[in-house]
């Protein structure tokens, strides 16, 4: 797996809440994380970096060879409720911290299966024959609104609650993941990225980028956190692109562990 990850504070946040984690080279496990913190003070800086940190911590605890998709399903859905025990435990011990909660979208990648693990409104996409596909489902009060037909996508992007999640890590002591399953073909690319990027560039305007740096893929993070801050910066903004091969892993950021 070759990855690059772009994180920056934005152009109106004090700190960057936003946290994430790319496998190394010759990793045993290639598995990507991007998680977007809320809470006041500096409680979702703490809840994202321990939310990412947890997960891994439970993967690595782990064995994933061998193992049927379901068994792989599992473990992901035990990894999600071990990080987020351990973020809620955190919110109710200190005071700092209470009330704070974290999205976490994560690409396992498996035998070139990928597996997605999410919740709250980061996204995954996955970039394949010129398409870009969004393989998440946002959390979140607009997102909502608009699978019930009462908001179009382009009110949701301006909406005044669209920051407002449905669904968090960290919360709550029970916590619900969705799992996505799908095949990856040897050109695809996987995308993770917080909210700071896709309330700033619509879909249609993200695949035209994409396809435009094909052949420039290590640019594409950091050219899309550049467009976002352009156009506000309104939130953190974190972008992860992962290539499907063998070589290494390139980063560039603030909060990866």
């Amino acid at each position: 797996m070759k990855a690059w990850v772009c994180s920056e504070i934005g152009r109106v946040r004090k700190i960057n809440e936003d946290s994430f984690f790319a496998s190394k080279n010759g990793d045993k496990i290639p598995v990507f994380i991007v998680a977007d913190g809320m809470g006041g003070h500096k409680a979702g800086d703490v809840a994202s970096r321990l939310a990412v940190n947890s997960v891994i911590e439970y993967l690595e605890s782990t064995s994933l060879e061998g193992n049927s998709n379901d068994e792989i399903t599992q473990i992901i859905r035990q990894a999600f409720n071990y990080s987020n025990s351990k973020v809620f435990e955190m919110s109710l011990k200190d005071l700092n911290c209470q009330g704070m909660g974290t999205t976490l979208t994560m690409a396992l990648i498996v035998e070139n299966c990928l597996y997605i693990g999410h919740i709250g409104d980061s996204r995954a996409y996955v970039y394949s024959d010129g398409k870009l596909i969004q393989l998440t489902q946002d959390h979140s009060l607009v997102a909502e609104l608009v699978r019930n037909g009462e908001l179009t996508k382009n009110e949701a992007r301006n909406h005044p609650q669209r920051n407002i999640i449905t669904r968090a890590l960290g919360t709550d002591s029970y916590v619900e993941v969705d799992i996505i399953t799908r095949c990856l073909n040897p050109d695809d690319l996987v995308i993770l990225c917080s909210d700071g990027l896709t309330n700033m560039i619509c879909d249609s305007e993200l695949e035209q980028i994409i396809c435009a740096y094909k052949n420039n893929i290590e640019k594409l993070p950091c050219v899309l956190t550049e467009l976002a801050n352009e156009r506000g910066g309104y939130d953190n903004i974190t972008v992860m692109v992962i290539e499907n091969d063998d070589s290494s892993i390139a980063r560039r950021g603030r909060n990866g562990r």
